[in-house]
């Protein structure tokens, strides 16, 4: 059963005065590529985050959010005293001339002037709270592209029906193109000749038919157009793991053949279905795209 690349899953734990959050957002990627938001104190373990990120999830694009909430004094921000001074002995002239004021507020805007805090402590006791978080994340996330998967599968399957139900009556139809070329060509020769005096030869026709018959002749690719449907939906229905690339590949192939017959095709009402099973693969590759 197929997977989507979509899905979303979150987790979160107190451990002391710190209360972790995850949060993992996946939409639909060529490759596993994660980004991490995390809190300035963690900043350097985005590496190892994305490790543990890349042992539960194999393709996708991946948005990992980190949220850090400190009730202890740790949490409190550093006030630069010399930078508050710096600034009302620069300021206190140009205000007092223009009777302003300044606010405690004011000063705290100011660059320089709150300072974070390093803490250490948080960035070396992240990792083995995150790694619980993510996998417990990353287990949302699967289960949330499975369900969605399967609506996926359902929608892709209706194509691949639609495709193999125009495709035999294309397979039915193509035998009758030859016959009713012939017909019209023996009218056509008949109308023109008669007016001569003269009639067509038999072989004459059974000649450019032939010719026709050979360069419209769709009967290969109705053959590899059924066999690739078929190994789309065995590999649908029950291929494991990264099928998405290999169903992608498919559906090019399914569009090629389909165009090949396309431009090959002399009959209207074959044309018309040609047509149909073009934009039922179109479809298909639509959905193919968000399949793991």
């Amino acid at each position: 059963m197929p997977r989507s690349m979509t899905g979303f899953g979150a987790a979160e734990t107190a451990a002391g005065d710190r209360r972790w959050q995850v949060e993992i957002r996946t939409v639909n990627g060529r490759a596993l590529k994660c980004g991490c938001r995390i809190p300035e104190q963690l900043h350097g373990i985005e590496t190892d985050i994305e490790k543990e990120v890349a042992k539960h999830l194999a393709r996708g694009s991946v948005t990992v959010t980190v949220r850090l909430h400190d009730e202890s004094d740790r949490a409190a921000a550093h006030l630069n005293l010399e930078v508050v001074r710096a600034y009302i002995r620069e300021l206190a002239p140009v205000m007092q001339e223009a009777g302003l004021t300044v606010s405690a507020g004011d000063l705290l805007s100011l660059p320089g002037v709150v300072e974070e805090v390093e803490d250490e402590d948080a960035r070396s006791s992240a990792m083995p709270v995150l790694r619980s978080l993510i996998a417990e994340a990353c287990g949302g996330v699967v289960t949330m592209r499975e369900a969605e998967g399967q609506a996926l599968f359902n929608d892709v399957k209706g194509h691949l029906d639609s495709i193999t139900d125009v495709l035999a009556q294309v397979q039915a139809k193509a035998p009758e193109i030859a016959a009713a070329y012939q017909d019209r060509l023996k009218q056509r020769m008949d109308s023109m000749l008669s007016e001569l005096g003269s009639q067509s030869r038999e072989e004459d026709i059974i000649r450019e038919v032939a010719i026709f018959a050979e360069r419209t002749d769709i009967a290969e690719e109705i053959s590899r157009l059924g066999t690739h449907v078929e190994q789309f939906a065995e590999l649908l229905g029950n291929g494991d793991g990264q099928i998405g690339r290999t169903l992608d590949f498919l559906a090019q192939e399914m569009l090629r053949e389909a165009n090949t017959m396309g431009s090959k095709c002399q009959d209207a009402s074959v044309a018309r279905c040609i047509v149909e099973i073009k934009g039922a693969v179109d479809r298909i590759k639509e959905q193919v795209q968000n399949i793991e």
